[in-house]
């Protein structure tokens, strides 16, 4: 019997939001949570799951088997797919946030992107700010949890680590491959990188 009243109410909510005009390819594999606000031309593919107390806005676009939970996605911002938006977490106007990407309790500015294989965890993010591929930040010290910083048009590289408590300045660059644990100025391009060593005409070992 519960199992029925749960899909009752699915379909129900599939039906007000289809009315409201939210484009819905696969209405019956989206999950919506009872309290969730959907604004206008909103687009939702199929296998996405909404949690409680989820607020999305207008000309929004949530990308395949995403899952998202108590935040606010403001207006033309793109999710996923596979993104997981979890409790906290505030996508500002015109934001991006693609594929694999987990973002926790964080605020992701405007016009800033957060394009593959991320995590982002206590961050506050500027606007204009690109998040490169393989990116995390360390916001766990086995103790509490600490907190990231990236003011407006910071580029981080591809693979890099951003270890909390952590303040990256506007303007500046991260190089891709870095770990960094020091406040980076300015206008200033931080890199932290091993030397890379060639041995010529080296022969691999043989079974």
């Amino acid at each position: 019997m519960k199992q029925l009243n749960l899909q009752k109410l699915q379909s129900r909510l599939r039906n007000k939001f289809l009315k409201l005009g939210v484009k819905m390819s696969g209405p019956e594999t989206i999950y919506f949570s009872k309290d969730i606000k959907i604004g206008k031309n909103v687009v939702i593919e199929p296998y996405v799951v909404f949690g409680s107390k989820v607020k999305i806005g207008n000309n929004v676009t949530i990308k395949s088997f995403s899952h998202l939970e108590n935040c606010i996605i403001e207006n033309k911002v793109d999710v996923g797919p596979y993104a997981r938006i979890r409790p906290g977490t505030i996508l500002k106007e015109g934001s991006k946030v693609g594929n694999f990407v987990e973002i926790k309790k964080s605020i992701i500015g405007n016009k800033s992107k957060v394009n593959h294989l991320s995590y982002v965890g206590d961050s506050s993010i500027g606007r204009l700010v690109n998040i490169g591929a393989g990116t995390i930040t360390c916001n766990y010290d086995g103790v509490k949890k600490n907190k990231t910083k990236i003011k407006d048009n910071v580029f981080i590289g591809s693979n890099s680590s951003l270890v909390a408590p952590l303040v990256i300045e506007e303007d500046s660059v991260v190089g891709a491959g870095s770990v960094i644990t020091k406040k980076v100025k300015k206008k200033s391009l931080a890199l932290t990188r091993a030397l890379q060593t060639e041995v010529k005409n080296y022969k691999r070992k043989q079974k």
